[in-house]
């Protein structure tokens, strides 16, 4: 793999990739169909946590991503994120249990964390460490950091195609506005990753997956913590306006009033659908791509949750040329 990089796609994957690996002295360019953060991260209910039992090939990467955000804001003062703990009760009709990092509260410990509860559930499993973020505001820190570090940033500029040379190796891309060259193309394009790889005889099994949020007026304070219940996962962005991941907006909205004191002037402001990634195997992809020289594929359906740590992993793997064991599961050719 080459350090001349183009990262393709600006939401917090390429975003990330493209801080970090300009930061340890890659030449970077970031290039996006629009604008960075204007695509599905900006619809993201962007709920970040390293809390509860983790399995799977990116076990180790999620146990980390609190950790990996503290060092993010240690890096890029200001980054917009609200560590606020987290409060679920009632997702399942089992008894709750409490995974590392979270502990079972009870019913006057779970009205002090939320103070508006009309019927403060019996059991809840509290996760102090947990957090969000504003993830537009997030992007924009990383693009912003990216670009201090000498990286290249073309907006609207929608890759048409990976270009290769007589050898068959990666040397750029095509654009709607013109070719841009590149030793190695990082594909960080979300669901549209699978498209550009499938010109080149690369089968990146990614389809989309929509995720609907919705906005909402309210009060300020009424939800303090990020609540998530059978009803709706919520958290309070500002201090008039609520955002819940959730399926309907009329059952949602009935659910937030009936479930907080003072919420009954809440109203529905928007609803946006966005198309997330969806690995096949619901884990990340991430790793050069066999068979087509300079191709590195970073694609994962839990983006706003792991993208600090992919972002340094994958620039340390293409600027040290060692693979890294934290990434070993994450691999295209398991599939």
């Amino acid at each position: 793999m080459s350090s001349d990089l183009v990262v393709v796609g600006a939401g917090i994957v390429g975003a990330s990739v493209a801080y970090h690996a300009a930061r340890a002295g890659a030449v970077v360019t970031l290039v996006e169909a629009g604008q960075p953060g204007a695509g599905v991260t900006a619809d993201s209910f962007a709920w970040i946590g390293s809390s509860g039992v983790r399995t799977g090939p990116a076990a180790a990467l999620r146990e980390a991503a609190t950790d990996e955000y503290h060092r993010l804001e240690a890096e890029l003062p200001g980054l917009p994120v609200n560590w606020s703990g987290s409060l679920s009760w009632g997702t399942t009709d089992a008894a709750p249990e409490a995974g590392p990092g979270q502990e079972i509260v009870d019913a006057a410990t779970a009205a002090k964390l939320e103070p508006a509860l009309r019927q403060p559930p019996e059991w809840a499993v509290w996760a102090p460490g947990d957090g969000a973020i504003d993830p537009v505001g997030v992007i924009e820190r990383l693009v912003a950091g990216a670009r201090e570090h000498g990286a290249r940033v073309c907006p609207d500029s929608g890759v048409t195609a990976i270009r290769r040379d007589a050898a068959g190796r990666v040397v750029g891309v095509e654009t709607a506005t013109g070719p841009l060259s590149g030793g190695t193309v990082v594909l960080a394009a979300g669901a549209a990753t699978a498209a550009l790889g499938a010109p080149l005889g690369v089968r990146i099994p990614v389809d989309p997956s929509p995720a609907t949020l919705f906005r909402f007026s309210a009060p300020a304070d009424l939800v303090r913590t990020v609540v998530n219940n059978r009803d709706f996962d919520l958290r309070q962005v500002a201090p008039d306006r609520l955002v819940a991941a959730a399926d309907s907006p009329e059952r949602t909205l009935a659910a937030v009033r009936s479930t907080f004191h003072g919420a009954g002037d809440v109203e529905l402001l928007s609803s946006r659908v966005g198309v997330r990634p969806m690995p096949a195997d619901g884990e990340p992809i991430v790793g050069p791509v066999a068979g087509v020289p300079g191709l590195y594929v970073a694609v994962l359906h839990a983006a706003v949750t792991l993208a600090p740590a992919v972002g340094r992993l994958v620039a340390r793997e293409l600027l040290d040329g060692a693979p890294e064991p934290l990434l070993a599961g994450c691999r295209l050719d398991r599939f």
